[in-house]
């Protein structure tokens, strides 16, 4: 096996890092458990020691108390710095978790001077379950860990108490090293099996969603999409826009099929560089419709697109929209290729609109005004009081 796939729990770098939203969901919900898991350990010790049971030592009250409320500020950074659970902030939310556990046994070991430690090593074997970073980062991560904790042990403890827990050390390291690359190989497989259903589920639905050509979302989701937003309670402003390429038949029939097909890819480009959405990330795209207001463009069919404009306060606005669109239309030089013409239909959605298909006649009709008035240009459709 290679070194690069040993430290990658046996699979490549490129592999570990298609799971990288996986792998900081689990450690960020494992430092949750682990800390809320701590703060009960630390409750139920000052409990113990108040009422001196299970020979609880009362001289560390101060200590459950102090770690207590540690961990309690710790769980609200948790929810707020890592509820966007990035690589960067999972990973310090992972250290501190490390640091304040093995700060704390390290002071339970330093009060103890006179028996070897325990609670560190069932720390540091809980800990290689709970985490995976790499092989490399975790042996660093226990070096360390078990560097300070033998410095203070034999600098407070008696050299044969000392050695017993160097003994121990040795010992449940090697343990941790051979459970954590077992366990976390196995969760690796667990990932990768998890990362390519995610895949095929995201690849369906930008199928089922996506026109394949532009990028756009085609005419059965937009229409779903544009309904269900107009079903409910609206009193934002939003206009629908109809744009249909003028001449395009010309285009086939002189330059070919190949720059039909170009000029419809430029269109819709131009479409979402106007609107200015970001549609990299399909398989969320109509999710962030509906949660952030944004507009968003489809695709009817050859050459006619139709766009759901939010964002805008009035029609001016959509106006100086469309209009910069239509620039950028007209300005395209791509071969034989001068200009792309193109006619524009829109129609402003009321609070009364609740079918998308009565809005879409109107815009459709606002379409044929500028087909009638020589083409390349905007005309608007009012709804009928």
């Amino acid at each position: 096996m290679r070194a690069q796939s040993i430290n990658h729990y046996g699979y490549d770098k490129e592999t570990k890092e298609e799971c990288t939203e996986l792998i900081n969901g689990t450690n960020r919900k494992h430092v949750m458990i682990l800390n809320i898991w701590f703060f009960i350990v630390n409750v139920l010790c000052i409990i113990f020691s108040a009422f001196d049971i299970f020979s609880v030592n009362q001289s560390e009250m101060r200590l459950y108390i102090a770690y207590a409320v540690v961990s309690a500020v710790f769980f609200v950074v948790c929810k707020t710095y890592g509820a966007k659970p990035t690589t960067g902030r999972v990973t310090v939310l992972v250290v501190v978790n490390m640091l304040i556990w093995m700060a704390y046994s390290i002071q339970i070991s330093i009060d103890q001077p006179y028996m070897a430690a325990t609670l560190f090593m069932v720390m540091l074997v809980v800990l290689s379950f709970s985490f995976i970073s790499t092989m490399l980062r975790t042996l660093a991560g226990i070096a360390l860990c078990c560097g300070c904790f033998l410095y203070c042990s034999f600098k407070i403890k008696a050299i044969s108490i000392a050695e017993q827990d160097l003994y121990n050390v040795i010992i449940f390291v090697s343990l941790s090293i051979v459970l954590h690359f077992a366990f976390q190989r196995t969760r690796m497989q667990q990932f990768v099996t998890m990362q390519k259903n995610i895949q095929i589920q995201r690849e369906l639905e930008i199928k089922s969603s996506f026109d394949a050509l532009t990028s756009l979302l085609n005419r059965g989701r937009f229409f779903s999409l544009a309904g269900n937003i107009l079903s409910n309670p609206h009193d934002e402003y939003i206009a629908i826009c109809l744009l249909d390429l003028d001449e395009f038949k010309q285009i086939n029939d002189k330059l070919g099929h190949q720059m039909g097909d170009k000029a419809i890819q430029i269109a819709g480009q131009t479409i979402i560089e106007g609107l200015g959405v970001d549609m990299t990330k399909k398989w969320t795209f109509q999710e962030k419709v509906l949660k952030e207001g944004i507009s968003f463009p489809g695709r009817l069919g050859g050459d006619e697109f139709i766009v759901f404009i939010r964002g805008k306060k009035n029609r001016e606005e959509v106006t100086e929209l469309l209009q910069n669109m239509l620039r950028s239309l007209n300005s395209v030089e791509v071969g034989d290729l001068h200009g792309i013409h193109a006619s524009l239909g829109v129609t402003e959605i009321t609070e009364n609109d609740r079918d998308i298909d009565v809005a879409y006649k109107r815009a459709d009709e606002a379409l044929y005004e500028s087909k009638r008035a020589g083409k390349n240009q905007i005309r608007f459709m009012d709804a009928e009081e």
